[in-house]
């Protein structure tokens, strides 16, 4: 339970540019005044220019770019714009009680689009059960809470985790963060990520709140997504907005080392479904210049976008393969309506995935090449059967017989669990997504909207899918294939193999989790490992969507990674 010990009375004038910037501040001041306080932190913006290809929320007259020098003042941090606040957080070790410095909704660009999204939070401990902390060179924590590529914010936050994806999704993505245990095996899933992870009792987990409790500080950037129009009907929240607003943040938070508390050189990103493709892509594409035209364009900090570490949870990425490897994975599995799907579709979408396959040219010890021929055999000795044994010895004898007698087929020796991949995918049962799952025919998935541009709400971003529709002569737009490599963590570790990447992975997913192939993750851990980085990747056995089973174990891995010793 959250409560209010201290509050700062902190006033900062600014200039907001939009007419939804000018409603937002309203809105916080009306609330803030309300309760006796102001929120704080919201910088000095300059006037908002068109640029970079993102839309505006309005068109402000006469504005003409910040000098460097002005922007660099708009985003020094206030390390005095708090408030104190105390909260209960329960983790492995019992419940600990937080006193903790809270940074509300600093904008981190000085030219934004949209400050109520390109805002962020910052949470620093000082206190753990009546014991001062010193968090001045703690890891820093950067959740994000995006799911669905929806926009996320931090603006109605009241404490540490309450950053929000918001907005109401269009075609197969969900906003709800909440969750829903899978009949038979206590296993829970989210929707679409956001802050949303959960246990294996069902029970929410959040990474930002157990964090706090290890005495790291804990920032939390807001960041604009696919749904986002302005007055016009533009779309301006779309491919690449969200990872530029992450880069951006990153940058605000190095850009104030020495201001900001905590350690800006260890900064360790997480997210979740969407999220976690964009924590991905944050630790892949480091201090990439395919950002900086757009990074500058908003007024980024001049400093580095660089994290230390990227915590990965089921992340939908590699999307413009995404349709070819769910085929590959699930093609023969029914949707829930008990209906096999276009299986022509999935066919040609699968036999496609064996060319992109053997493009990555990833080897595996014991297996040589991962092909599309042996990855089967590769996800189920690596991962599946694995997660499977340490499962079953988890339980009790009691347990583990009824668990056997219900799943037969699992060969369990005392020692190993072994099974077959066809067996593995009967098991796992219906499929979540018909085909193709991501660039939908109809256009009506969410990627399909995440990548629109303009008044254009959704556009085919594979040529199978646009082919299909348009013929065999058509094209993708032109500005496509950058896009594209701009949200693909591949590009950055397979084409590009960026040199300024994390070194250090911690990558989940649940088995059951049919949101996209469970080659995905598997590529992703291959390519990193093929690299040579430190990468702590785990199938999380019977699990769904947004599954955290051992959250104290990141916990840990932040401290053991970064060097940190309280």
């Amino acid at each position: 339970m959250l409560t209010i010990s201290r509050r700062v009375f902190y006033v900062r004038k600014r200039k907001i540019s939009t007419e939804r910037g000018r409603e937002w501040e309203r809105s916080m001041k009306h609330r803030a005044m309300k309760r006796r306080t102001v929120v704080m932190g919201v910088g000095a913006a300059a006037g908002v220019v068109a640029a970079g290809g993102f839309a505006l929320s309005a068109q402000a007259s006469g504005t003409s770019g910040s000098k460097s020098s002005d922007s660099s003042d708009a985003l020094v941090f206030d390390k005095d714009a708090f408030t104190v606040l105390t909260t209960t957080i329960t983790t492995d070790g019992g419940d600990k009680e937080v006193k903790y410095h809270f940074y509300k909704a600093i904008t981190y660009v000085a030219k934004p689009v949209d400050e109520k999204y390109q805002s962020l939070n910052v949470s620093v401990p000082v206190e753990i059960d009546g014991t001062a902390v010193d968090a001045t060179n703690a890891p820093i924590l950067f959740a994000n809470s995006v799911g669905g590529y929806m926009p996320s914010s931090v603006a109605d936050a009241t404490g540490v985790g309450g950053a929000a994806m918001t907005g109401m999704p269009g075609g197969g993505a969900s906003a709800s963060p909440s969750a829903s245990a899978s009949a038979g095996t206590g296993a829970g899933e989210v929707q679409s990520g956001g802050n949303g992870q959960v246990n294996a009792g069902g029970e929410m987990v959040n990474n930002g709140k157990l964090a706090l409790a290890a005495g790291y500080v804990v920032v939390e950037p807001g960041a604009r997504g696919r749904t986002l129009t302005d007055s016009s009907g533009t779309y301006y929240g779309t491919a690449p907005a969200a990872i530029v607003d992450l880069k951006a943040a990153v940058r605000y938070v190095r850009f104030n080392k020495g201001r900001i508390p905590g350690n800006t050189a260890r900064i360790v990103s997480s997210g979740t479904s969407a999220g976690g493709a964009l924590s991905a892509l944050l630790g892949a594409s480091g201090d990439s210049p395919l950002y900086d035209s757009y990074l500058k364009d908003l007024g980024a900090a001049e400093a580095s976008d660089a994290i230390f570490a990227s915590g990965d949870w089921c992340p939908i990425t590699d999307l413009e393969h995404a349709d070819m490897a769910y085929e590959w994975n699930w093609g023969a599995n029914k949707l829930s309506t008990g209906t096999l799907v276009d299986q022509s579709v999935s066919k040609e979408l699968s036999t496609a995935f064996a060319d992109y396959q053997a493009s990555l040219r990833l080897r595996a010890k014991g297996f040589g090449a991962l092909t599309a021929r042996n990855l089967d055999d590769y996800l189920l000795r690596t991962y599946l059967q694995p997660s499977a044994t340490t499962y079953l010895k988890g339980l009790s004898e009691t347990e583990r017989s009824t668990y056997l007698a219900a799943n037969t087929f699992i060969t369990w020796d005392g020692t190993v669990a072994t099974f077959t991949w066809a067996d593995f995918l009967t098991h796992v049962g219906a499929r979540k997504k018909d085909t193709p799952a991501f660039d939908a025919f109809d256009l009506s998935a969410g990627e399909n909207n995440e990548f629109g541009t303009g008044t254009t709400q959704a556009r085919h971003f594979t040529l199978y899918s646009l082919r299909h529709e348009k013929g065999g002569s058509a094209r993708l737009d032109s500005d496509l294939p950058t896009k594209l490599d701009l949200m693909n963590p591949m590009y950055h570790l397979v084409k590009e193999q960026n040199p300024h990447r994390s070194k250090h992975w911690w990558i989940r997913v649940g088995t059951k989790d049919s949101d996209t192939s469970l080659s995905v993750v598997g590529n992703l851990a291959a390519s990193l490992e093929q690299l040579g980085d430190d990468v702590d990747t785990l199938y999380y056995w019977d699990q769904g969507h947004g599954a955290n089973t051992d959250a104290a174990d990141f916990i840990t891995w932040i401290a053991k990674v970064t060097g940190y010793k309280k």
